[in-house]
Protein backbone atom coordinates (compact mmCIF):
# COMPACT_ATOMS: atom_id res chain seq x y z
CA UNK A 1 0.00 0.00 0.00
CA UNK A 2 2.55 2.57 -1.18
CA UNK A 3 0.07 5.10 -2.60
CA UNK A 4 0.40 8.34 -0.63
CA UNK A 5 -3.28 9.09 -1.12
CA UNK A 6 -4.36 6.05 0.92
CA UNK A 7 -4.70 6.09 4.71
CA UNK A 8 -5.89 3.64 7.33
CA UNK A 9 -4.82 0.04 7.26
CA UNK A 10 -5.52 -3.63 6.68
CA UNK A 11 -4.77 -6.54 8.99
CA UNK A 12 -2.19 -9.15 8.05
CA UNK A 13 -3.52 -11.25 5.20
CA UNK A 14 -5.77 -8.47 3.92
CA UNK A 15 -3.20 -6.54 1.87
CA UNK A 16 -4.93 -7.52 -1.38
CA UNK A 17 -7.84 -5.27 -0.45
CA UNK A 18 -5.51 -2.35 0.27
CA UNK A 19 -3.77 -2.94 -3.08
CA UNK A 20 -7.08 -3.01 -4.94
CA UNK A 21 -8.16 0.18 -3.16
CA UNK A 22 -4.96 1.96 -4.24
CA UNK A 23 -5.40 0.72 -7.83
CA UNK A 24 -8.84 2.31 -7.95
CA UNK A 25 -7.14 5.71 -7.73
CA UNK A 26 -4.40 4.83 -10.21
CA UNK A 27 -6.48 2.94 -12.78
CA UNK A 28 -10.20 3.50 -12.27
CA UNK A 29 -10.56 7.22 -11.66
CA UNK A 30 -11.36 7.43 -7.96
CA UNK A 31 -11.10 10.98 -6.58
CA UNK A 32 -11.96 10.21 -2.95
CA UNK A 33 -13.13 6.94 -1.45
CA UNK A 34 -13.26 4.63 1.55
CA UNK A 35 -13.51 0.88 2.03
CA UNK A 36 -14.07 -1.20 5.16
CA UNK A 37 -14.41 -4.90 5.86
CA UNK A 38 -15.58 -6.67 9.00
CA UNK A 39 -15.15 -10.40 9.63
CA UNK A 40 -16.91 -12.10 12.53
CA UNK A 41 -17.72 -8.74 14.12
CA UNK A 42 -14.18 -7.32 13.97
CA UNK A 43 -12.82 -4.76 11.52
CA UNK A 44 -9.99 -6.15 9.35
CA UNK A 45 -9.84 -3.39 6.70
CA UNK A 46 -10.42 0.34 7.21
CA UNK A 47 -9.13 2.50 4.34
CA UNK A 48 -9.77 6.00 3.09
CA UNK A 49 -8.01 8.40 0.80
CA UNK A 50 -7.99 10.91 -2.01
CA UNK A 51 -9.90 14.17 -2.07
CA UNK A 52 -13.29 15.02 -0.65
CA UNK A 53 -13.30 18.20 -2.76
CA UNK A 54 -10.92 18.32 -5.69
CA UNK A 55 -11.28 22.03 -6.43
CA UNK A 56 -10.81 23.05 -2.80
CA UNK A 57 -8.01 20.54 -2.25
CA UNK A 58 -9.90 19.14 0.75
CA UNK A 59 -8.58 15.72 1.72
CA UNK A 60 -10.78 12.72 2.39
CA UNK A 61 -10.43 12.16 6.13
CA UNK A 62 -11.33 9.25 8.37
CA UNK A 63 -14.64 10.97 9.19
CA UNK A 64 -15.58 12.14 5.68
CA UNK A 65 -19.16 11.32 4.68
CA UNK A 66 -20.52 10.84 1.19
CA UNK A 67 -23.78 10.24 -0.65
CA UNK A 68 -24.42 6.56 -1.39
CA UNK A 69 -27.47 6.67 -3.71
CA UNK A 70 -29.21 3.26 -3.87
CA UNK A 71 -26.84 1.64 -1.43
CA UNK A 72 -29.33 3.39 0.89
CA UNK A 73 -31.94 0.82 -0.16
CA UNK A 74 -30.02 -1.92 1.62
CA UNK A 75 -29.99 0.12 4.83
CA UNK A 76 -33.73 0.66 4.44
CA UNK A 77 -34.13 -3.10 3.97
CA UNK A 78 -32.35 -3.69 7.29
CA UNK A 79 -34.83 -1.32 8.96
CA UNK A 80 -37.85 -3.08 7.45
CA UNK A 81 -36.58 -6.56 8.22
CA UNK A 82 -35.81 -5.59 11.82
CA UNK A 83 -39.44 -4.49 12.17
CA UNK A 84 -40.49 -7.81 10.65
CA UNK A 85 -38.30 -9.62 13.19
CA UNK A 86 -39.93 -7.63 16.01
CA UNK A 87 -43.37 -8.72 14.82
CA UNK A 88 -44.42 -5.16 14.06
CA UNK A 89 -44.49 -5.59 10.28
CA UNK A 90 -45.79 -8.59 8.32
CA UNK A 91 -44.25 -8.91 4.84
CA UNK A 92 -47.26 -10.88 3.57
CA UNK A 93 -49.80 -8.38 4.86
CA UNK A 94 -51.39 -5.86 2.53
CA UNK A 95 -49.91 -2.39 2.81
CA UNK A 96 -53.40 -1.08 3.59
CA UNK A 97 -53.21 -2.74 7.02
CA UNK A 98 -50.66 -0.10 8.01
CA UNK A 99 -51.55 2.65 5.56
CA UNK A 100 -55.31 2.53 4.83
CA UNK A 101 -55.28 5.31 2.21
CA UNK A 102 -52.94 3.23 0.07
CA UNK A 103 -55.75 0.83 -0.93
CA UNK A 104 -57.13 3.22 -3.58
CA UNK A 105 -57.31 2.45 -7.31
CA UNK A 106 -56.49 -1.23 -7.49
CA UNK A 107 -53.82 -1.46 -4.80
CA UNK A 108 -55.87 -3.32 -2.17
CA UNK A 109 -53.82 -6.49 -2.57
CA UNK A 110 -50.35 -4.90 -2.70
CA UNK A 111 -48.30 -6.46 0.09
CA UNK A 112 -45.31 -5.20 2.03
CA UNK A 113 -43.26 -7.89 0.27
CA UNK A 114 -44.36 -6.55 -3.12
CA UNK A 115 -42.99 -3.14 -2.13
CA UNK A 116 -39.70 -4.53 -0.83
CA UNK A 117 -39.17 -6.75 -3.90
CA UNK A 118 -40.04 -4.03 -6.46
CA UNK A 119 -43.28 -5.78 -7.44
CA UNK A 120 -45.82 -3.16 -6.35
CA UNK A 121 -46.31 -1.67 -9.83
CA UNK A 122 -45.49 1.86 -8.65
CA UNK A 123 -42.06 2.53 -10.18
CA UNK A 124 -42.77 6.23 -10.75
CA UNK A 125 -44.95 8.97 -9.28
CA UNK A 126 -47.70 10.43 -11.39
CA UNK A 127 -48.44 14.14 -11.22
CA UNK A 128 -46.60 17.43 -11.44
CA UNK A 129 -44.38 18.50 -8.56
CA UNK A 130 -41.89 21.18 -7.70
CA UNK A 131 -38.60 20.11 -6.17
CA UNK A 132 -39.67 21.68 -2.88
CA UNK A 133 -42.81 19.53 -2.89
CA UNK A 134 -40.74 16.40 -3.50
CA UNK A 135 -38.37 17.31 -0.68
CA UNK A 136 -41.36 17.81 1.63
CA UNK A 137 -42.20 14.10 1.07
CA UNK A 138 -45.91 14.26 2.00
CA UNK A 139 -47.13 15.39 -1.47
CA UNK A 140 -45.31 12.46 -3.10
CA UNK A 141 -46.58 9.94 -0.55
CA UNK A 142 -50.14 11.16 -1.03
CA UNK A 143 -49.82 10.86 -4.81
CA UNK A 144 -48.53 7.29 -4.53
CA UNK A 145 -51.45 6.37 -2.29
CA UNK A 146 -53.91 7.72 -4.84
CA UNK A 147 -52.49 6.43 -8.12
CA UNK A 148 -53.14 3.17 -9.94
CA UNK A 149 -50.40 0.58 -10.40
CA UNK A 150 -48.57 0.48 -13.73
CA UNK A 151 -48.81 -3.33 -13.82
CA UNK A 152 -50.85 -5.79 -11.80
CA UNK A 153 -49.05 -5.94 -8.46
CA UNK A 154 -47.15 -9.14 -7.90
CA UNK A 155 -47.10 -10.20 -11.55
CA UNK A 156 -43.82 -8.53 -12.54
CA UNK A 157 -40.90 -6.68 -11.05
CA UNK A 158 -39.45 -3.33 -12.06
CA UNK A 159 -36.90 -1.22 -10.24
CA UNK A 160 -38.65 1.34 -8.02
CA UNK A 161 -35.61 3.62 -8.11
CA UNK A 162 -36.98 6.38 -5.89
CA UNK A 163 -40.51 5.26 -5.01
CA UNK A 164 -39.08 2.33 -3.04
CA UNK A 165 -37.91 4.85 -0.45
CA UNK A 166 -41.11 6.84 -0.19
CA UNK A 167 -43.24 3.69 0.01
CA UNK A 168 -41.11 1.99 2.65
CA UNK A 169 -40.67 5.28 4.47
CA UNK A 170 -44.40 5.78 4.84
CA UNK A 171 -44.96 2.17 5.94
CA UNK A 172 -42.29 2.57 8.61
CA UNK A 173 -43.77 5.89 9.73
CA UNK A 174 -47.22 4.33 10.09
CA UNK A 175 -45.81 1.39 12.08
CA UNK A 176 -43.41 3.27 14.37
CA UNK A 177 -44.73 6.81 14.51
CA UNK A 178 -41.29 8.03 13.39
CA UNK A 179 -39.71 8.75 10.06
CA UNK A 180 -37.56 5.93 8.71
CA UNK A 181 -34.39 7.98 9.13
CA UNK A 182 -35.23 8.81 12.74
CA UNK A 183 -36.08 5.21 13.63
CA UNK A 184 -32.90 4.00 11.95
CA UNK A 185 -30.83 6.41 14.04
CA UNK A 186 -32.33 5.38 17.37
CA UNK A 187 -32.72 1.64 16.72
CA UNK A 188 -29.58 0.87 14.73
CA UNK A 189 -27.37 3.91 14.20
CA UNK A 190 -26.91 4.88 17.85
CA UNK A 191 -26.45 1.38 19.32
CA UNK A 192 -23.90 0.45 16.66
CA UNK A 193 -22.18 3.85 16.64
CA UNK A 194 -22.86 4.33 12.93
CA UNK A 195 -22.02 7.54 11.10
CA UNK A 196 -24.72 7.04 8.47
CA UNK A 197 -27.76 9.22 8.00
CA UNK A 198 -31.01 9.23 6.02
CA UNK A 199 -31.82 12.89 6.43
CA UNK A 200 -28.48 14.53 7.25
CA UNK A 201 -28.29 16.83 10.29
CA UNK A 202 -27.13 20.29 9.22
CA UNK A 203 -24.22 20.22 11.66
CA UNK A 204 -22.64 17.37 9.67
CA UNK A 205 -22.84 19.12 6.29
CA UNK A 206 -19.20 20.37 6.33
CA UNK A 207 -17.96 16.76 6.49
CA UNK A 208 -19.75 15.68 3.28
CA UNK A 209 -17.60 15.03 0.22
CA UNK A 210 -18.41 16.77 -3.02
CA UNK A 211 -20.06 14.38 -5.47
CA UNK A 212 -18.67 14.32 -9.01
CA UNK A 213 -21.10 13.28 -11.76
CA UNK A 214 -20.00 10.56 -14.18
CA UNK A 215 -17.69 11.73 -16.91
CA UNK A 216 -19.48 10.88 -20.14
CA UNK A 217 -18.84 12.00 -23.71
CA UNK A 218 -21.06 15.08 -24.31
CA UNK A 219 -22.80 13.48 -27.31
CA UNK A 220 -23.52 10.34 -25.32
CA UNK A 221 -24.69 12.45 -22.38
CA UNK A 222 -27.13 14.34 -24.58
CA UNK A 223 -28.63 11.05 -25.74
CA UNK A 224 -28.86 9.81 -22.15
CA UNK A 225 -30.53 13.05 -21.06
CA UNK A 226 -33.04 12.86 -23.91
CA UNK A 227 -33.90 9.25 -23.09
CA UNK A 228 -34.16 9.91 -19.37
CA UNK A 229 -36.53 12.80 -19.97
CA UNK A 230 -38.71 10.92 -22.47
CA UNK A 231 -42.07 10.29 -20.77
CA UNK A 232 -42.86 7.59 -23.31
CA UNK A 233 -40.27 5.28 -21.77
CA UNK A 234 -40.66 3.56 -18.42
CA UNK A 235 -36.99 4.08 -17.64
CA UNK A 236 -37.22 7.77 -18.44
CA UNK A 237 -40.14 8.32 -16.10
CA UNK A 238 -38.57 6.28 -13.33
CA UNK A 239 -35.00 7.55 -13.42
CA UNK A 240 -35.74 11.25 -13.95
CA UNK A 241 -38.92 11.49 -11.89
CA UNK A 242 -40.90 12.81 -10.26
CA UNK A 243 -41.71 15.45 -12.90
CA UNK A 244 -38.35 15.05 -14.66
CA UNK A 245 -36.65 16.87 -11.78
CA UNK A 246 -33.78 14.47 -11.15
CA UNK A 247 -30.40 14.06 -12.83
CA UNK A 248 -27.11 12.67 -11.60
CA UNK A 249 -25.51 16.10 -11.45
CA UNK A 250 -24.63 18.88 -9.04
CA UNK A 251 -28.15 18.98 -7.57
CA UNK A 252 -27.05 16.15 -5.25
CA UNK A 253 -24.51 18.49 -3.63
CA UNK A 254 -27.25 20.74 -2.24
CA UNK A 255 -28.35 21.00 1.37
CA UNK A 256 -31.98 20.35 0.35
CA UNK A 257 -31.15 16.94 -1.16
CA UNK A 258 -29.09 16.02 1.90
CA UNK A 259 -31.66 17.18 4.47
CA UNK A 260 -34.76 15.43 3.17
CA UNK A 261 -35.41 11.75 3.72
CA UNK A 262 -35.23 9.65 0.55
CA UNK A 263 -34.76 6.12 1.93
CA UNK A 264 -34.11 4.93 -1.61
CA UNK A 265 -31.35 7.29 -2.59
CA UNK A 266 -29.86 9.86 -0.22
CA UNK A 267 -28.23 7.98 2.62
CA UNK A 268 -25.00 9.76 3.57
CA UNK A 269 -22.26 8.08 5.55
CA UNK A 270 -18.97 6.22 5.46
CA UNK A 271 -17.81 2.76 4.41
CA UNK A 272 -17.02 1.84 8.00
CA UNK A 273 -20.64 2.28 9.06
CA UNK A 274 -22.02 0.28 6.14
CA UNK A 275 -19.61 -2.59 6.77
CA UNK A 276 -20.41 -2.53 10.48
CA UNK A 277 -24.18 -2.54 9.88
CA UNK A 278 -23.95 -5.51 7.53
CA UNK A 279 -21.59 -7.31 9.91
CA UNK A 280 -24.30 -6.92 12.57
CA UNK A 281 -26.78 -8.57 10.21
CA UNK A 282 -24.76 -11.81 10.14
CA UNK A 283 -23.20 -11.88 13.60
CA UNK A 284 -22.68 -10.00 16.82
CA UNK A 285 -20.70 -6.76 16.79
CA UNK A 286 -19.14 -5.49 20.03
CA UNK A 287 -20.31 -2.10 21.33
CA UNK A 288 -19.60 -0.20 24.59
CA UNK A 289 -22.85 -1.57 26.02
CA UNK A 290 -22.42 -5.17 24.85
CA UNK A 291 -22.69 -7.27 21.71
CA UNK A 292 -25.30 -6.09 19.20
CA UNK A 293 -27.07 -8.05 16.48
CA UNK A 294 -29.18 -6.18 13.90
CA UNK A 295 -30.93 -9.21 12.35
CA UNK A 296 -31.21 -12.80 13.51
CA UNK A 297 -30.22 -15.72 11.31
CA UNK A 298 -33.80 -16.73 10.54
CA UNK A 299 -34.66 -13.13 9.65
CA UNK A 300 -31.78 -13.03 7.19
CA UNK A 301 -32.80 -16.38 5.73
CA UNK A 302 -36.35 -15.13 5.12
CA UNK A 303 -35.21 -11.75 3.82
CA UNK A 304 -32.83 -13.22 1.25
CA UNK A 305 -35.21 -15.68 -0.41
CA UNK A 306 -35.46 -14.23 -3.90
CA UNK A 307 -38.93 -12.94 -4.74
CA UNK A 308 -38.00 -11.18 -7.97
CA UNK A 309 -35.77 -12.71 -10.62
CA UNK A 310 -35.31 -12.23 -14.33
CA UNK A 311 -35.65 -9.25 -16.64
CA UNK A 312 -36.60 -6.05 -14.83
CA UNK A 313 -39.52 -4.13 -16.39
CA UNK A 314 -37.83 -0.76 -15.85
CA UNK A 315 -34.16 -1.35 -16.59
CA UNK A 316 -34.57 -4.20 -19.09
CA UNK A 317 -31.82 -6.27 -17.49
CA UNK A 318 -31.79 -9.22 -15.08
CA UNK A 319 -32.12 -8.26 -11.42
CA UNK A 320 -32.84 -10.32 -8.31
CA UNK A 321 -34.34 -9.14 -5.01
CA UNK A 322 -35.55 -10.60 -1.75
CA UNK A 323 -37.20 -8.49 0.93
CA UNK A 324 -35.37 -5.33 -0.11
CA UNK A 325 -31.92 -6.88 -0.49
CA UNK A 326 -30.30 -7.55 -3.86
CA UNK A 327 -29.22 -11.13 -4.47
CA UNK A 328 -25.60 -12.11 -5.15
CA UNK A 329 -25.92 -11.99 -8.95
CA UNK A 330 -27.02 -8.35 -8.68
CA UNK A 331 -24.05 -7.39 -6.49
CA UNK A 332 -20.65 -8.34 -7.93
CA UNK A 333 -19.09 -11.37 -9.62
CA UNK A 334 -17.73 -13.98 -7.24
CA UNK A 335 -19.51 -12.95 -4.04
CA UNK A 336 -20.79 -15.77 -1.86
CA UNK A 337 -23.92 -17.66 -2.85
CA UNK A 338 -25.83 -16.24 0.13
CA UNK A 339 -24.43 -12.70 0.00
CA UNK A 340 -26.98 -9.89 0.19
CA UNK A 341 -26.84 -6.10 0.12
CA UNK A 342 -27.19 -3.28 -2.39
CA UNK A 343 -25.14 -1.12 -4.71
CA UNK A 344 -25.68 2.51 -5.61
CA UNK A 345 -25.59 4.62 -8.76
CA UNK A 346 -22.08 5.67 -9.59
CA UNK A 347 -20.26 2.90 -7.76
CA UNK A 348 -20.89 2.49 -4.02
CA UNK A 349 -21.72 -0.97 -2.67
CA UNK A 350 -22.30 -2.70 0.66
CA UNK A 351 -23.12 -6.30 1.47
CA UNK A 352 -22.95 -9.13 3.98
CA UNK A 353 -21.99 -12.75 3.50
CA UNK A 354 -23.43 -14.93 6.27
CA UNK A 355 -21.24 -17.90 5.35
CA UNK A 356 -18.03 -15.89 5.61
CA UNK A 357 -19.18 -13.62 8.45
CA UNK A 358 -18.33 -10.62 6.26
CA UNK A 359 -19.66 -7.07 6.28
CA UNK A 360 -18.35 -4.93 3.39
CA UNK A 361 -18.67 -1.25 2.48
CA UNK A 362 -17.23 0.87 -0.33
CA UNK A 363 -18.13 4.53 -0.94
CA UNK A 364 -16.71 7.18 -3.26
CA UNK A 365 -17.41 10.63 -4.68
CA UNK A 366 -16.53 10.12 -8.37
CA UNK A 367 -19.48 8.50 -10.09
CA UNK A 368 -19.02 6.16 -13.05
CA UNK A 369 -21.48 4.83 -15.62
CA UNK A 370 -20.42 1.34 -16.66
CA UNK A 371 -22.25 -1.05 -18.93
CA UNK A 372 -21.54 -3.84 -16.45
CA UNK A 373 -20.47 -3.92 -12.79
CA UNK A 374 -18.36 -0.98 -11.60
CA UNK A 375 -14.75 -2.24 -11.65
CA UNK A 376 -13.88 -0.48 -8.38
CA UNK A 377 -16.39 -2.24 -6.13
CA UNK A 378 -15.97 -5.48 -8.07
CA UNK A 379 -12.19 -5.51 -7.64
CA UNK A 380 -12.50 -4.80 -3.92
CA UNK A 381 -15.05 -7.58 -3.46
CA UNK A 382 -12.80 -9.97 -5.38
CA UNK A 383 -9.89 -9.03 -3.12
CA UNK A 384 -12.03 -9.74 -0.04
CA UNK A 385 -12.75 -13.27 -1.23
CA UNK A 386 -9.13 -13.75 -2.19
CA UNK A 387 -8.11 -12.84 1.36
CA UNK A 388 -10.72 -15.19 2.78
CA UNK A 389 -9.16 -18.01 0.76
Amino acid sequence: MADARVHGGADEGWGAVADAFARNFAEHGDVGAACAVYVDGAVVVDLWGGLADREAGREWLDDTLTLTFSTTKGVTAVVCNRLIEQGRLDPEAPVKRYWPEFAANGKEAVTVAHVLAHRAGLPYVEGTFTLDEVMAVAPVVEALAAQSPVWEPGTAHGYHARTYGWLTGEIVRRVTGESLGSWFRSELGAPLGLDYHIGLPEALEPRVARLYPPEVDPEVQSLVDAFMADPSTMMGRVMSGPSGLFRYDDMWNTRALHATEMPSSNGIGDARSLARLYAACVGEVPTPTGAFRALADDTVARATVLRSEGTDEVLGMPLAFGLGFAGPATLAPGVGSRAFGHSGAGGSMAFADPDAGVGFGYVMNQMRLDAAIDPRAASLAAAVYSALG
